[in-house]
């Protein structure tokens, strides 16, 4: 039958998009908050912080982003820790849950939960985002991440599937949910999973649904994005690698005949002079966790991951984790860093979640002193 969103909503599914979803807006680079439901957040270190990962930490968080005008709040999916000393990311708040809590206490921002799709029936994950999106008034958006920490998807009395097999079945999961969100009465019958006369009610707000998001890397996790999501959220190494893998999900997502954007992600270390802001960088670093790091090494390292071999390699891999779980350190004055966020915007991408050591602190002075300087750039109006 033909999708309820689609025979109440007679306009432009982009044109109501850029009205009404924050992602979509005339800021040519979004900006959000990672991974602040975890013990740790993004940083594997010992280093001062009073950031905490409490509900109450987390709504002054939200808040706050929102006021400054952020355009999502995405968490890290996670039900084990990592070991070593920090038991990096242990403690941590269910991202549904929390998703609907944070939608409480904000106005405009969007708010996402990274759904571990083998952990998660698709029925249910369209359930909760459809509600969460009610909730929060349209202002939903699924993290799709396949289940890449083997530990976690054996507590949960499953064998951990190949790697491109993983992206076959999270191909199967979204299309159902997907299916959900705009049909009633369907039947399916797949490789993963069998739905006997699905049904959703009520559907979600947004059309054609929720935004959906995804951080494939390898081939198969680029196609996947290209086919499915809205976004793809690459990690950055060096600029001229990132503007290839930019106009590979371009390319890939044109051939679907469809559009997929590419946002980024990293740790802000800003401070009034660059003295001040590596020293804070190498605080992150030198009290690190390295035996949660060498954890997650070891796994990204078996998952054929192209971060090198040799031992100068592996460490400075191991730094990027430790100071922003691998993604691309923002790092000197804001003068610098929103130069460093021009040259980000000039190879394609669209935005970027932040994390910091010290979230809330921290971030009151990226809104105070680096994003005046982001809208004289041009990158926020």
């Amino acid at each position: 039958m033909a999708a309820e969103n689609e025979t109440r909503h007679p306009d432009d599914t982009a044109e109501w998009r850029q009205r009404n979803v924050p992602v979509f807006n005339e800021n040519r680079f979004k900006l959000g908050v990672f991974g602040q439901n975890c013990s740790n957040g993004c940083t594997i270190t010992h280093a001062e912080t009073t950031f905490e990962p409490t509900y109450e930490h987390s709504v002054k968080i939200s808040r706050l982003a929102d006021r400054l005008g952020f355009e999502l709040l995405v968490p890290v999916g996670r039900w084990r820790h990592f070991g070593g000393s920090t038991q990096f990311n242990g403690n941590n708040l269910e991202v549904y849950t929390w998703a609907a809590a944070m939608a409480c206490h904000t106005r405009d921002i969007m708010v996402f939960a990274t759904s571990h799709v083998p952990t998660v029936h698709p029925i249910l994950a369209a359930k909760q985002a459809a509600t969460i999106d009610n909730i929060s008034s349209g202002r939903f958006g699924l993290n799709v991440v396949c289940g890449w920490f083997k530990p976690e998807i054996e507590m949960f009395g499953m064998e951990q599937l190949d790697h491109d097999e993983r992206y076959v079945m999270a191909d199967e999961w979204l299309s159902i949910v997907k299916r959900l969100w705009a049909e009633d009465d369907f039947d399916h019958e797949g490789t993963y999973y069998r739905v006997n006369q699905g049904f959703l009610a009520p559907k979600p707000i947004q059309r054609p649904h929720p935004v959906v998001i995804n951080a494939g890397s390898s081939p198969a996790g680029r196609e996947f994005s290209a086919k499915l999501a809205d976004f793809n959220f690459l990690s950055i190494t060096t600029m001229e690698k990132a503007a290839a893998i930019v106009t590979d999900i371009h390319a890939r997502a044109a051939a679907h005949g469809r559009r997929c954007g590419v946002m980024s992600y990293g740790l802000v270390c800003c401070r009034d002079t660059e003295a001040e802001a590596e020293a804070l960088y190498r605080r992150i670093v030198d009290e690190g966790d390295w035996g949660a790091t060498n954890t997650i090494i070891e796994l990204m390292l078996g998952e054929n991951y192209s971060y090198g071999s040799n031992a100068a390699e592996i460490r400075a891999m191991g730094e990027r984790f430790i100071a922003g779980w691998g993604g691309y350190p923002l790092v000197g004055t804001p003068e610098q860093v929103v130069d460093k966020m021009v040259e980000i915007a000039g190879i394609g991408v669209e935005g970027f979640i932040l994390s910091w050591l010290d979230y809330h602190e921290e971030l009151k002075y990226f809104g105070e002193k680096v994003m005046p300087l982001m809208r004289e750039a041009g990158l926020r109006v």
